[in-house]
């Protein structure tokens, strides 16, 4: 609701201000709204740009935590679920795991989330330019000078320092080009389709720099999205943007065993990926989540885990308490920095961000062994799972499938990356 003016900008009043309209954020407005809390959404996009992000949701794990945001049921009817997902290394299918991955561009992602958020949530197409706090409340002024006067400031925008440099925020690059995300449209030559429906190829030699490479649809197109621990500078990147399956084709020479003859169409997308953690974001009236918070590695996937962790643990948990009782100290903003929640899926991305670059790179003799051992995982999985299917089919099935179906794909995609 309009306030009085401030400094001759008008004012509006709200509980909730919101500052980045990415996955985070637009998650955290509809959740809020839903709620029935007073919330202002402020993104200068008033459609979300195409970006080179999240590519897909994967793992009944990860789709468990989506749903608890409500969301789910609208948004997944508009991704498209593979259903199955092959496991290949040397040019050998190891399994095909049943799956819950379901293609979807960022953007599309976002957008529609953004659709679902209730008429209640105000949405202001504008920057913030600055941010002030207090133990009381706080003001957002935008680039069209508006000003926002908020109980919390929820600052969602994601890889932008800007802000919280202001507030007094630090941010430490831990591991700087940790990985690199390369995403591209692949299709087969001489045929109508690939015979898997999604395909994860792992790497066949540490010393290329590639834990993997998935295929997966995204409508009616397949997606490719390969990661290298590579330098940004490195001139292997500038070949694979001009030469595609040459390079591919060298670094990964059995591929075409399993995918057979392809063509890249479309544009090489690049982005490297920096591992950063903030300090001095204990504060009162503000709070960051998702990337703003800290970030993950691609390659594990494990980086929407993150982001819906953050803002169910936000909107369900502590936002209702803290709206419950007057002012917004730092003691109540810290009970969210130190949720069990969110601390177990943050030391657990972590983990998996460093863990996963030593199995696919590391040739020390433990993590050969931890990559021989995980393909031979695969290979009994596969092995097993292929004589249950010629038992059932011998014997007849009479055990319940979709509670195994369930436990094959969790233990799948959390063992994988699945997003870029």
């Amino acid at each position: 609701m309009d306030g009085p003016s401030f400094g001759y900008r008008p004012m509006k009043y709200t509980d909730i201000a919101i500052v980045g309209g990415g996955l985070a954020g637009a998650t955290a407005a509809a959740m809020l709204g839903r709620a029935s809390i007073a919330t202002i959404l402020i993104d200068p996009h008033r459609t979300y740009p195409p970006d080179f992000r999240v590519e897909k949701l994967s793992g009944a794990e990860q789709v468990a935590r989506f749903r608890r945001t409500g969301l789910a049921e609208a948004i997944l009817p508009q991704a498209t679920h593979d259903g199955v997902n092959w496991i290949a290394r040397f040019g050998k299918l190891l399994d095909k795991v049943p799956s819950q991955q379901f293609g979807i561009a960022y953007d599309e992602l976002v957008n529609a989330i953004r659709r679902e958020i209730p008429g209640s949530v105000e949405q202001i197409f504008a920057k913030a330019v600055s941010v002030s706090t207090s133990r009381d409340r706080q003001k957002v002024v935008l680039s069209d000078d508006e000003v926002i006067s908020a109980r919390l400031v929820v600052i969602a925008n994601g890889l932008n320092v800007g802000l919280r440099q202001m507030l007094g925020i630090a941010r430490e690059i831990t591991s700087r080009a940790h990985s690199i995300s390369i995403g591209f449209d692949i299709a087969p030559l001489g045929r109508n389709s690939f015979d898997f429906p999604a395909l994860t190829y792992f790497s066949e030699r540490p010393s290329d720099r590639i834990p993997y490479i998935t295929l997966f649809p995204v409508g009616e197109r397949m997606r490719a999205n390969l990661f290298t621990y590579r330098e940004p500078t490195d001139i292997w990147l500038r070949e694979l943007r001009v030469a595609p399956v040459k390079t591919l084709n060298a670094a990964l020479p059995r591929l075409k065993e399993i995918t057979g003859e392809f063509a890249v169409s479309g544009e090489v997308k690049i982005r490297p990926a920096d591992l950063y953690v903030n300090s001095g974001y204990r504060r009162a009236g503000v709070v960051l989540v998702g990337d703003a918070f800290a970030s993950s590695c691609p390659v594990t996937g494990t980086g929407t885990d993150k982001v819906f962790t953050d803002v169910v643990q936000l909107c369900e948990v502590h936002i209702p308490a803290w709206l419950a009782s007057e002012g917004m100290d730092e003691d109540k903003i810290a009970a969210f920095y130190d949720d069990p929640v969110k601390q177990a899926c943050d030391a657990w991305a972590m983990e998996k961000a460093y863990s996963f670059r030593s199995v696919s790179i590391d040739k020390t003799l433990y993590w050969r062994m931890q990559r021989w051992a995980r393909f031979l995982n695969w290979l009994g999985s596969g092995l097993l799972r292929r004589a249950g299917f010629h038992m059932k089919a011998a014997f007849g099935d009479h055990s319940s499938s979709p509670s195994s179906s369930s436990s094959s794909s969790s233990s799948s995609s959390r063992s994988l990356s699945s997003s870029a």
